[in-house]
């Protein structure tokens, strides 16, 4: 196959490769040969191999406008929002194409994560009704589109668990029904086959926890039961994926009751998180700190791992702007992101993707 006229195949696939995310539209458009180059899990790989791709920090922001931008912090006008690209590397932001339908800001809430070329999206609040979503986005970098996949089965549930394995699969675990009853039940979807699948119940309800995909297994972590409602338990649970069965309950994973939404898991297989002015390991049995957060990322809004690294994004105060860092995993040492100011608003969510 032929992809440049009058180049071995090689070295036209090498330039490909070169290409930046940003141009992968086009390059698909050109000619049938490049968009199945572009497309094949081989050109992923090679990308990554040869350190050619992308990295990104997707992040489902509020909206900032600059000229607004104080009302907005000081008044607490309701913020709309709309996904935001960080390139780590290179400090530059950006914006997605909205999703078809939602002129009004992205459902709020929504759950993100990464598989391959695309970005997932789950669930949320309408937010002009506040109806509870159960629709299913899927965001491909290399065509720069959107596509609308299966809808979430069973009861419609909000602040639940979401990872993915990065390769084809997202998992749903937990969260609340409609009348604030917390949930079990955990389901997962295969993004390749467009299919839902129905997972074993966890042994305890879990509202609000954080799901992770760690070791090859998934990580359910925190969470509370309907009676506990905003009282945050210590345990965790892990679902080998093997077997299809979940493993014995963890008790006090966490040192103390508290919303799981900073933990991550880094690429050096340990759970991080953001607890106290602090970022904490769990170095054997033992959550163990490692670094003082900066003065103006003292709240945390959001922890995404990538690489050695983590991006905590964070405000200094209420109604203050955010603000993103990259933590280094190897030297414990931070480095401030410059953060234009339409790129300082509160993050709900975010996942990490190398294109």
């Amino acid at each position: 196959m032929e992809l440049i006229p009058g180049l071995p195949y090689d070295i036209a696939r090498d330039c490909l490769i070169r290409v930046k995310y940003k141009q992968l539209a086009t390059v698909v458009s050109i000619c049938k040969s490049w968009k199945s180059e572009t497309e094949s899990p081989e050109f992923r790989r090679l990308r990554k191999a040869t350190c050619t791709g992308q990295k990104l920090i997707v992040m489902a922001q509020a909206r900032v406008n600059p000229s607004q931008a104080s009302n907005i912090m000081k008044n607490g006008v309701s913020p709309v929002y709309r996904f935001t690209l960080l390139e780590p590397d290179t400090g530059d932001w950006c914006e997605l194409p909205p999703i078809p339908g939602f002129s009004d800001g992205l459902p709020l809430f929504c759950q993100v994560a990464s598989v391959g070329s695309d970005l997932v999206v789950l669930g949320g609040l309408d937010p002009v009704t506040w109806e509870v979503s159960v629709s299913v986005f899927i965001f491909n970098f290399v065509s720069a589109t959107w596509r609308r996949g299966a809808d979430m089965p069973g009861v419609r549930r909000s602040f639940f668990g979401f990872a993915s394995d990065f390769d084809r699969m997202v998992y749903v675990v937990g969260g609340h029904d409609g009348d604030k009853n917390a949930l079990r039940s955990t389901m997962a979807y295969d993004t390749a086959k467009d299919e839902w699948l129905s997972l074993p119940d966890m042994a305890r309800e879990r509202d609000e926890c954080k799901a992770i995909f760690r070791h090859g297994k998934l990580h359910v972590i925190g969470g509370y039961c309907t009676e506990m409602q905003g009282r945050f338990e210590r345990t965790a649970e892990v679902f080998e994926i093997a077997s299809w069965q979940w493993e014995n309950v963890l008790d006090d994973l966490l040192e103390d009751a508290m919303c799981p939404k900073t933990c991550v898991c880094g690429s050096d297989g340990e759970l991080y998180m953001c607890r106290g002015g602090s970022v904490v390991a769990l170095k054997g049995s033992t959550w163990q700190p490692v670094a003082d957060l900066p003065a103006d990322v003292s709240n945390i809004a959001n922890v995404t791992a990538w690489q050695d690294k983590l991006v905590v994004i964070g405000t200094a105060g209420f109604r203050e702007p955010y603000m993103a860092y990259v933590f280094d995993l190897k030297n414990y040492k931070w480095k401030k992101m410059e953060t234009p100011q339409q790129y300082s608003g509160h993050v709900q969510s975010g996942c990490y993707l190398e294109i």
